[in-house]
């Protein structure tokens, strides 16, 4: 059944994909009258960049890193673009079909149109655009390949001994280290959340995007994260798609500690609060082996203790609230990672997109993460790594 499930998502994939370009095809290349020399090489360029996207799939699924990072450059570029030039042409022919049903109810028949003004407006609104998409991408590109915020955030916890007042927590996550993101990106965040001298080093998810035998030696430079109390772990839903159990082991192989719906006591001298780790959101869905599980990671706990829990997903923080936690860690959103995408995933994730937020008594505070998944944009959600301070309340 799931092989038949992927074919059919494969099939579906493809299919809106090749409608896509010919839109782009029709609005860009038939509908502008080039010459028809023009209109060849135009068609042979949108096929190419097409086909590229399938090419950049199989290569870096199934092939050499060497060559998945060739072929993934271009075609992600590429969807970037496609993404915002598509979205341009929409609004822009919402907004012709709009005047033209204007003009018809005003006429009560519309005037026969004039086919050099209508290649002309063809060839300015595609131009258009295109160098509305161009541009934009340029700005995401420069944004999620820029230099890495450290954002400081001060969360205030009533159980938290006063001797862990000033505890801090780097936050990584949502690396997304890939095809084009690898190991000189990898070993530039390591560099930048050392800087911060934290206490302990949360990673809550998606470190990858690829299978461990072509991106492993890419995540080489995470055995070098530092902290006096550990670097923890839980798994995001990328980590599902690439095989979860090796990436785990892997991330053990690191140095790290993986939390599979554990806790564990977080100590300075003889203060103590805890921190808890459950899996993705996603887990049960996508994996047998694998759940979240809060109810198994806070059994028994002193309720007199504060609890720090990491999960993926900011709307796991609907179990949080039920368990008591005082504060979630998430990252999964990006931040919308891509204007206008914000707004689903917003809503998807309960209304937390970025930033610090309170649900009944459990603050929950989601990063932006500091890698992408897919187009290398970022566009009104720049990428970051979070500094967690705890204060005594």
């Amino acid at each position: 059944m799931r092989i038949v499930l992927s074919i059919v998502f494969v099939a579906v994939s493809l299919g809106f994909l090749a409608g896509i370009h010919v839109y782009l095809w029709r609005r860009l290349v038939r509908d502008s009258s080039f010459p028809a020399a023009w209109r060849r090489r135009l068609t042979g360029v949108l096929c190419a960049l097409g086909a590229s996207l399938v090419v950049a799939f199989v290569v870096g699924r199934y092939l050499s890193f060497g060559l998945g990072r060739i072929a993934s450059w271009p075609a992600f570029l590429w969807l970037g673009v496609l993404f915002y030039a598509l979205l341009s042409l929409l609004v822009i022919d919402v907004v012709r079909l709009a005047k033209y049903g204007v003009d018809r109810a005003r006429r009560q028949s519309a005037a026969p149109a004039d086919p050099q003004r209508r290649a002309f407006m063809a060839r300015v609104t595609g131009g258009a655009a295109v160098a509305v998409a161009a541009g934009t991408a340029g700005v995401g590109v420069a944004s999620a390949l820029g230099e890495i915020e450290i954002v400081e955030v001060s969360i205030p916890m009533k159980r938290l001994p006063k001797a862990m007042d000033g505890f801090v927590i780097a936050q990584l996550t949502d690396l997304h280290a890939g095809f084009t993101l690898a190991r000189p990106y990898v070993q530039g965040v390591v560099d930048r959340i050392n800087t911060i001298n934290a206490d302990l080093i949360a990673v809550t998810g998606d470190l990858i995007d690829g299978v461990p035998h072509l991106l492993a030696p890419e995540l080489a430079p995470l055995a070098a994260l530092a902290a006096p109390h550990g670097v923890y772990f839980v798994t995001g839903n990328h980590e599902y798609l690439f095989d979860a159990d090796a990436w785990v082991a892997e991330y053990r192989r690191l140095g790290m500690r993986v939390l599979r719906n554990e806790r564990v006591e977080i100590r300075r001298g003889d203060a103590v609060f805890d921190l808890a780790g459950i899996e993705d959101y996603d887990a049960k869905r996508l994996s047998k082996t694998h759940a979240p599980d809060l109810a198994k990671a806070v059994a028994g706990r002193d309720h007199r203790r504060a609890l720090v829990l990491l999960a993926h997903q900011p709307r796991q923080v609907r179990s949080a609230r039920k368990h008591d936690v005082d504060l979630q860690l998430s990252g999964h959103t990006h931040g919308g990672q891509i204007w206008p995408w914000h707004y689903l995933v917003a809503l998807q994730q309960g209304g937390l997109l970025a930033g610090l937020a309170r649900r009944g008594d459990t603050w929950v505070y989601t990063s932006r993460g500091c890698g992408y998944w897919g187009p290398p944009l970022r566009v009104g959600a720049a990428p970051e790594i979070t500094k967690v301070v705890l204060r005594a309340a």
